[in-house]
């Protein structure tokens, strides 16, 4: 009797086994289950899908036209198509987007979006059965009301826009419309072009690409590459003081970011880093109306080699009439693959006050490196008193300092050297002092450091940075160390800090300039060739090597110009 039971009980296991999983299947092709139950299934997506696009033009001479449709049906992506740049006229795309859940029988979602002309299902093959709809701009919209295709990988999920003829999406599932987007206008813009996502993203692998940690190689090296004022555009931009190929007359062929990215492709491929670190002037702000096309330009070439990156912001990032804010982004940054960057602790003055650990070899879980990275503003507020540029805030080195203070047990106990390192965009008063110790490099241009001085040099020196790196500067590209037992040349309004005109007999750290990389900024002053700075970190030995990879003069590419060792045995290296 127990054994007809148990055989009984098995074959009834195995028939709900075998509906439950006829009943996913079919669900994930038909979705026949009640939506509370299909709702709680893994080939479900969480979140919208794409009912329709449209684009909707509007004009101030024209009173009747509407640049916002109904916004309980549509969604406005906050661009306008023209970049505010269309006289009167500006056009807008909006995109209608329902839950899943919420969808109502029948109701269709975009499977397939396309730009052009033609219509994409005459003469194609494959697309005689369905029907391309035809929408304003040059779109064309593929919509199913199969039940099954809202949750489908076809399922249109997401519509951006991003500008210029070389824009580039490396978001993970997005793609880039080829064709331009046909506006009513005659005029010489910046092309408009669809980005849309199928589906959903991947949320392990999206993790996982943003949850890199670096980490010191089997050998003890660690390659930081910095990159500095490059200055991207919205579209390909304008050259300023480019070379040509013969090394002596301007370049009269010359598209600026193009040349800026290919150097950088160039010195990625060669040096093979394992952090880049963006230093401020990623983007040219008034040259760069769309600032989010300009960023994915710089971010692309990383994230396809998989090499983690961190940024902070230079005086021209944020600074054009339609440029994001610097929070703006920030945020933007953190959603893409591979960045480390962080915006840092809100009651900390600026955008991007943050540090970062660099762990030993495998399976070491202790930090080898810490890098420091704090914003520099822009313009000085009080340009009666002091002129030019901002300064580093009390706040910023109160947080400078005591993480640096609290992180030094923990740093105690790896047992190598381990070594502290800053980045900031605009140089610091000291980089202009004179009696400096200037190696590696060449002073060029004038240090257009600010006027007032807040002395977070000598916070850096008492917590035993060993280098710090800036940028701004286009030209200057040198490494200085300021002596010990000199006297504080640069006295602040405010008698706070502890130092304040005494002298201080310590070494260091250098101050290094990364050099200008973009072809978008400027780079007079005698036929500079644009630069980018290598940074070699030797965990074991505790050394620090730097070096310049530059684009010029044929071999000299492949050369590291102006190889200074700053740090050796864990100690700063003196004159």
């Amino acid at each position: 009797m127990t054994r007809r039971i148990t055989r009984t009980l098995t074959q009834l296991a195995a028939l709900l086994t075998l509906i439950t999983l006829l009943l996913f299947l079919a669900d994930s092709r038909y979705k026949v289950l009640p939506t509370s139950i299909h709702d709680r299934l893994p080939t479900h997506h969480a979140g919208t899908v794409i009912t329709d696009i449209t684009v909707a033009y509007c004009s101030t001479a024209n009173p009747f036209s509407a640049c916002r449709l109904d916004s309980e049906k549509w969604h406005r992506v906050e661009k306008d198509l023209y970049l505010h740049s269309g006289w009167v006229q500006s056009a807008w795309l909006h995109v209608q987007r329902r839950k899943e859940e919420e969808l109502a029988a029948g109701e269709k979602v975009v499977v397939g979006v396309r730009v052009g002309r033609l219509d994409p299902g005459v003469g194609e093959q494959g697309q005689h059965d369905e029907r391309w709809e035809s929408r304003p701009g040059g779109i064309w919209v593929l919509r199913s009301s199969k039940r099954h295709d809202s949750d489908s990988e076809r399922a249109v999920t997401a519509v951006d826009v991003l500008f210029g003829a070389d824009a580039v999406d490396p978001r993970p599932g997005w793609k880039l419309a080829q064709t331009p987007l046909l506006l009513e206008s005659g005029r010489d813009l910046q092309v408009a072009r669809l980005s849309t996502r199928h589906g959903r993203p991947n949320p392990k692998a999206d993790e996982k690409s943003r949850d890199t940690q670096p980490r010191v190689r089997k050998d003890g090296k660690f390659k930081i590459l910095q990159l500095s004022d490059a200055h991207l555009s919205t579209g390909t931009g304008v050259c300023r003081d480019a070379i040509g190929p013969n090394n002596n007359e301007p370049s009269t062929h010359c598209e600026a970011d193009l040349r800026t990215l290919e150097l950088l492709e160039s010195v990625l491929d060669s040096e093979a880093p394992d952090l880049v670190i963006l230093s401020g002037d990623q983007v040219e702000g008034p040259s760069a109306p769309d600032t989010q096309s300009a960023l994915y330009k710089l971010a692309a070439p990383l994230i396809e080699r998989r090499i983690p990156y961190a940024a902070i912001f230079g005086n021209h990032d944020d600074e054009g009439a339609l440029s994001l804010s610097r929070a703006a982004q920030m945020s933007l940054l953190q959603t893409l693959p591979y960045s480390l960057s962080q915006p840092g602790p809100e009651n900390v003055e600026g955008i991007g006050n943050y540090y970062l650990e660099i762990l030993a070899p495998s399976p070491s879980t202790h930090s080898a490196l810490t890098i420091y990275f704090l914003d520099t503003h822009g313009l000085t507020p009080d340009e009666k008193k002091y002129k030019g540029y901002d300064w580093l805030k009390p706040s910023q080195i109160s947080w400078f300092t005591s993480t640096a203070q609290g992180l030094r047990k923990q740093h105690a106990k790896y047992s190598h050297f381990h070594l502290d390192m800053a980045f900031i965009h605009i140089p610091l008063p000291e980089y202009a002092e004179e009696g400096l110790v200037v190696k590696g490099g060449e002073w060029r241009e004038g240090v257009t450091a600010p006027k007032f001085n807040s002395h977070f040099y000598d916070a850096l020196a008492d917590e035993g940075i060993v280098a710090v790196g800036c940028g701004h500067d286009h030209v200057n590209d040198y490494c200085a160390l300021r002596p010990s037992l000199i006297p504080d040349s640069f006295p602040s309004s405010s008698p706070s800090h502890p130092d304040h005109g005494e002298k201080k007999d310590r070494l260091g750290p250098w101050m290094c300039y990364a050099g200008g990389s973009g072809f978008g900024g400027y780079a007079g002053y005698g036929g500079f060739h644009r630069r980018l700075r290598m940074w070699e970190v030797d965990a074991n030995a505790g050394r620090i090597v730097t070096w310049k990879r530059v684009e010029c003069c044929g071999e000299d590419v492949q050369k590291r110009i102006g190889e200074l060792v700053v740090v050796e045995g864990g100690r700063i290296v003196g004159a």
